[in-house]
This record gives C-alpha cells, sequence and structure tokens, in this order.
C-alpha cells in the first residue's frame, strides 16, 4: 500500500517538476522574443515615430525629442531585459543561487531607475495617464529587484558556507 503511495508522490514531483521546467523555458523564449523584438523596435524609431507622428500631431511636433527619449529607454529596456535573460540561463541550469544573479538584480534595479527618471524627462515633453503608471511600475520594479539582490546574496552566502562544511 505504501509502494503504490511513494509511487504516486514520486510521479506527482515528477509532473511538478516538468511543469515547472515547462514554465521556466516558455518565460525563456519570451524574454527571447521580447529581447530580439526590442532591438527591431529600437532601431526603427525614426519611422516608426513619423508614422505614429500622422495620428498624434504632438509628437511630430517633438520629433527629435521624442527619438532620443525613446531610443534611450529603447536601449535601457534592452540591457534590463538582457539580464534578465542571463539569470533564466542560471535557472535552467539549476544553479540560480550565484553571485552572478545578485550583479544582475542589482542592475536591473540601477536600469529600471534609470528608466522611470527618463520617463519622467519624457513627461516633460508631454504627459500622459500612461507615463505616470509607467513610472510607477520601474519605481517598484527597481525597488523589487533591489531587494531580490540582498535576498539572493544571503541565498549565495548561505550556499557557499554549506558547501564549505560538507
Amino acid at each position: 500500500m505504501e509502494e503504490k503511495k511513494e509511487g504516486r508522490s514520486l510521479n506527482y514531483e515528477e509532473e511538478l517538476y516538468r511543469k515547472k521546467k515547462m514554465l521556466t523555458l516558455c518565460t525563456k523564449y519570451l524574454l527571447d522574443i521580447m529581447f530580439y523584438m526590442g532591438i527591431v523596435a529600437t532601431v526603427s524609431l525614426p519611422y516608426s515615430i513619423r508614422r505614429i507622428g500622422e495620428l498624434f500631431p504632438m509628437v511630430v511636433e517633438h520629433y527629435e525629442e521624442t527619438v532620443i527619449i525613446y531610443f534611450v529607454l529603447g536601449i535601457a529596456a534592452l540591457v534590463l531585459v538582457r539580464e534578465l535573460r542571463r539569470i533564466f540561463k542560471t535557472v535552467l541550469a539549476e544553479d540560480c543561487f550565484v553571485r552572478e544573479n545578485v550583479v544582475s538584480l542589482q542592475k536591473m534595479g540601477n536600469w529600471s531607475f534609470f528608466i522611470a527618471v527618463m520617463s519622467v524627462v519624457r513627461s516633460i515633453v508631454y504627459m500622459t495617464i500612461a507615463m505616470g503608471v509607467v513610472i510607477l511600475v520601474f519605481v517598484i520594479a527597481g525597488l523589487f529587484s533591489k531587494v531580490l539582490a540582498c535576498v539572493f546574496e544571503e541565498a549565495v552566502r548561505y550556499k557557499q558556507e554549506n558547501d564549505l562544511t560538507i
């Protein structure tokens, strides 16, 4: 009777592991798509902003400023996604409590704050409610990344201590 319980438990654990792996892989592929589409979007800004300007004349009034600000924001977002992709490589390798992830999370926090500040600068040109939401989201993301970096730093320290005692 206990063998069935253990067998069922083992199958459940294998299924749970498989689902976690699939979720991680899907997220990694989503980040890859976001990264490469972000490159395309950033490079095509001069053209796309002209096209958007046909619908929203205010954008054309500040064409150069808009292209520059969105180009800087695009590069910052690409760097942020690149750091996320680095973290996901360690997650897929099942070795996520490493110093490199602490550094990546710190950088992600810095870049999130930078994006929030650049969004404030962009709001000087023209403000929208959506930009206020973007600023808030990136401030929260920056704080969250900094806190996660501290948590990961502790986990890395515990892992290193544990490795030394074995």
